[in-house]
């Protein structure tokens, strides 16, 4: 039944919405929407009542250059700018001919869903929320990165299925979930088998192997016995005769040469080796403080046979790694004096977690476990649910007290919808234990919670491996979407066909979305032009400023600020999302309250966000152009004056279209620069970075070659230093932008390095690939059409097909590139304005809005004509 479907969690910035938000009164279904129009009039009305001038205020906002696009402001029944397509450059379609499809883009979160596509073409999914075990596994294997985990069945109440990682067939990976352990990985928990005597047969006697086994099978801690008063323990004698009692250890097997010395050792306690294990071949194990309080003296060990090959000696530690992954020490036999038949090894329990063999290495404080027999990242799948990129990885590094700049992603994602990416951490001293520990709040949550509820504020993190490298920006290939449109209207299935295979065959305009430019009065592009005009005060002016329809707690801090000066209220209610702003308050109060170091107050924003100001300015020129393009030479074919790449440029580098920043980012957490090299390890980035840019070979077509080309071979650049801007009229036109603007279009050096531009260049039309589509049926608009990963792992229940409901959806399934935005496919269907607050005003008058909770058997009637297009009926390729 719909009506006991699980509600979907909404975040509390939508549940708090501002007042101020506008609603749309009157949908137009004339045909395509014009900005400047149809969309002016229904949706954002003026107000002139205001005090001053709001188109004033709007034009000093706006880049100069606003003025090129022909296109009058707009704004909000409040009187404040509100940022459409027409504004950052949007207005031409590929397939004018074609009538729009009307529907609502985001309704709910699961109406558009995200998996980042790999390097190996794998789609990225959350697969387990179990909790993972590391099983370290040293020597050759841990040099190659590849062990394996498992999980940790002791914290699960019932047998866990198998679980495969979601990048298992990634080279080089510690892949976390039950799965068939390779043969020379077993952990310590493992049941002893035939392995471990038939590889250690060669080396041991069949005496040692059994006491061995006792030893293994015993665990960790030494085997407690019963107290049955001194009587029940037997004694030692010391050098000078004194008889000491003793604890009986059933599994110790010493010969007379290790009772000695164990008892010199115990007796020298002001011996270096016994100060916290520091001396001799312990390494720090457990620090300075010894052995820990509470932890009883291990004896137990297993001494082999006089071995005189170094090599076979060699071979003994070797597969006491492979078999026991560093739970147990091997190390040669100091204790006698090496005869003519070879060294002595011995082999115990590791009491510093594992380590580097018999020699401990830096174990670190504290008995830990394993910590340093893996690669120094660990990877993860994170789900994220309403919030940007940035603003989780803010979240996860709280959570799990790490520094922020530990967590790298290959690319950021929208911030409207639910999105599974990989994130990698540089995991310092951390277990993946003790991140899934962390991040799952189980100092107050049970395990039963964990498995059986939502990840807190909407983000979950799953399927662990560790990794010798961290992720870089630019190192996948793409991303799958799963977009949901409700409340769908159109002629018939023939106009629902046309719409879909336009953009199948002919793709769309590679435009950057409006997640680029801010959701915001004030737009992100207005904030770079300021920053590369060197114009700070003014940069920071526009990122404090007010703006429509923010959480009431954002608004309550930029008052603080704005109109009373009060800097400690302002950043007491200034949320931590709001990283920006943030970053400048509080810069000012280091400051003691003085606002004149603009430029140190900017510096003090994260680098990726301080970029994407300057790369959202770059964006909308790109914009711009493009459009110029469409409307002068249609989106058909190449001609001359169309720049083309002589040869595809390598996916490194700042040459291709691949590096220019994800799909779909939000505003706020942009990529950094787009000439920076994807996918290298820090040295190398380092040393390119000292290299030269290497522009890309680029060709400006002729009458004579332009029909060896297509129309998806034409690429536009991005303003910055050593790109070619095209011929004719379109050139003229990037100078004039730049020019209106106050930037020189031939010098692009800033004093201040990170804001110098390189430029790039990116295609102009995109094409999805694995495009297919279906109609949906629903009447309650609550209920949701698509599942994400999380919700099938928790066993929610599945979205429900209704044959009989009121309302049609059609949900698209399309693979996009890193350069692509989803949302400027989807315009190409609606040809509809796609800004939040537009999408925002339909949500709120949409009819559908009217049965919230309305199982669709209790509506009386159903619209006749809806009948021509069958419910689920599926159009594919």
């Amino acid at each position: 039944m719909l009506s006991s479907a699980v509600r979907e969690r909404e975040d509390d910035e939508e549940l708090a919405r501002s007042p101020k938000r506008t609603k749309v009164d009157e949908l137009t279904n004339d045909g395509p929407i014009v900005a400047d129009t149809s969309l002016t009039s229904a949706a954002l009305a003026v107000a002139d009542s205001k005090e001053g001038s709001p188109a004033a205020a709007a034009e000093s906002v706006l880049p100069p250059s606003h003025a090129l696009l022909g296109i009058a402001p707009t704004f909000s029944s409040n009187g404040l700018r509100q940022v459409l397509q027409t504004d950052v450059g949007i207005s031409e379609y590929i397939s004018r001919d074609v009538p729009p499809i009307s529907g609502i883009i985001k309704q709910r979160f699961t109406d558009f869903l995200v998996f980042e596509v790999n390097h190996d073409h794998q789609v990225i999914h959350l697969k387990s929320l179990d909790m993972p075990e590391s099983s370290s596994k040293k020597g050759k294997d841990t040099n190659e990165g590849s062990s394996s985990t498992a999980v940790a069945e002791a914290s699960m109440a019932q047998p866990q299925e198998p679980v495969t990682s979601a990048e298992s067939n990634t080279a080089g990976e510690l892949s976390v979930g039950t799965e068939v352990k390779d043969k020379d990985s077993t952990p310590a928990d493992t049941p002893w088998n035939d392995q471990f005597t038939e590889k250690l047969a060669p080396y041991l006697s069949e005496a040692s192997i059994d006491q061995l086994k006792t030893i293994f099978l015993e665990g960790r801690e030494p085997p407690r016995v019963t107290d049955s008063g001194w009587g029940g323990r037997l004694t030692k004698t010391t050098e000078d005769g004194t008889e000491i009692p003793d604890a009986v250890k059933p599994s110790e097997e010493v010969d007379a040469s290790q009772s000695d010395d164990t008892a010199k050792r115990g007796k020298n306690r002001s011996s270096r080796g016994d100060r916290g294990s520091r001396g001799g071949r312990g390494g720090r194990g457990r620090g300075r403080g010894g052995r820990q309080g509470g932890e009883r003296e291990d004896h137990r060990k297993v001494l082999s046979e006089p071995i005189s090959s170094k090599t076979d000696r060699t071979a003994l530690h070797q597969v006491i790694r492979e078999l026991f992954g560093g739970k147990l020490d091997s190390e040669t036999d100091m204790s006698t004096p090496t005869g003519d038949d070879g060294s002595r090894i011995v082999i115990k329990w590791s009491r510093n977690g594992g380590g580097r063999g018999g020699r401990g290495g830096r174990g670190g404080r504290g008995d830990r476990s394993d910590r340093g027999n893996h690669p120094p990242y660990i990877h993860f799948t994170l789900q994220k649910t309403n919030r940007d990129t940035q603003d989780a990885l803010g979240y996860l590094s709280r959570t799990l007290h790490v520094n922020i700049k530990d967590l790298a992603v290959a690319g950021t994602k929208d911030k409207r919808g639910v999105t599974v990416q990989r994130v990698s951490l540089r995991r310092g001293n951390k277990t993946v234990e003790d991140v899934w520990k962390s991040a799952n709040q189980s100092n107050r949550r049970s395990v039963q919670e964990i498995l059986s509820q939502r990840g807190d504020r909407g983000v979950r993190i799953a399927d662990f491996n560790y990794r010798k490298a961290g992720l870089e920006l630019g190192m996948l290939k793409g991303n799958t979407f799963v977009i949901t449109l409700r409340n769908v209207q159109v002629e018939n299935v023939e106009t629902l066909d046309r719409a879909m295979n336009s953009i199948k065959h002919k793709g769309f305009i590679n435009y950057y979305g409006m997640q680029r430019f801010g959701t915001a009065a004030v737009p992100t592009h207005s904030i770079g032009l300021a920053i590369l005009k060197s114009d700070w005060h003014k940069a920071v002016s526009l990122i404090l400023q007010n703006r429509p329809g923010e959480h009431p707690e954002v608004v309550a801090a930029r008052d603080a600020w704005l109109v009373d000066g009060n800097l400690d209220r302002a950043l007491a209610l200034m949320p931590r999302r709001v990283v920006a702003e943030r970053c400048i308050l509080e810069s000012y109060k280091k400051q003691g309250g003085e606002t004149r170091n603009a430029m140190g107050a900017l510096s003090t924003i994260p680098r990726n966000l301080r970029l994407m100001y300057v790369h959202a300015y770059q964006s909308y020129v790109w914009n711009a152009i493009v459009s110029e393009r469409i409307r002068i030479h249609g989106p058909d074919k190449a001609v001359p004056g169309d720049l083309v790449f002589e040869s595809e440029p390598a996916a490194k580098g700042g040459s291709g279209e691949n590096d220019e920043m994800e799909v779909d980012d939000d505003a706020g957490n942009e990529d950094k620069a787009t000439t920076e090299g994807k996918g290298m390890s820090s040295r190398e980035r380092k040393k390119a970075a000292k290299a030269a840019y290497v522009a890309p070979s680029i060709k400006i077509l002729t009458e004579q070659d332009a029909h060896q080309y297509s129309i998806f071979d034409v690429i536009m650049p991005l303003p910055g230093r050593d790109v070619d801007y095209p011929g004719g009229t379109l050139g003229e036109r990037y100078r004039e932008f730049l020019h209106l603007d106050g930037l020189d279009p031939d010098n692009f050096i800033r004093k201040q390095k990170e804001y110098t531009l390189n430029g790039s260049y990116r295609k102009i039309l995109q094409v999805p690939k694995d495009l297919s589509w279906s109609t949906l049926r629903y009447t309650d608009p609550d209920v949701p059409l698509a599942q994400a990963d999380e919700d099938k792992l928790l066993g929610f229940d599945p979205p429900a097909v209704v044959d009989d409901g009121k309302f049609r959806a059609l949900q698209i399934n399309l693979t996009l590139g890193t350069a692509a935005y989803a949302t400027m496919a989807l315009r190409e269907v609606t040809k509809t304005e796609t800004s939040s607050h537009f999408q925002t005003g339909l949500t709120q008058a949409s009819e559908d809005q009217q049965f919230r909770g309305v199982v669709a058997g209790d509506v009386a009637e159903l619209d006749v004509d809806d009948t021509e297009m069958e419910a689920s009926n599926t159009f594919d390729s």
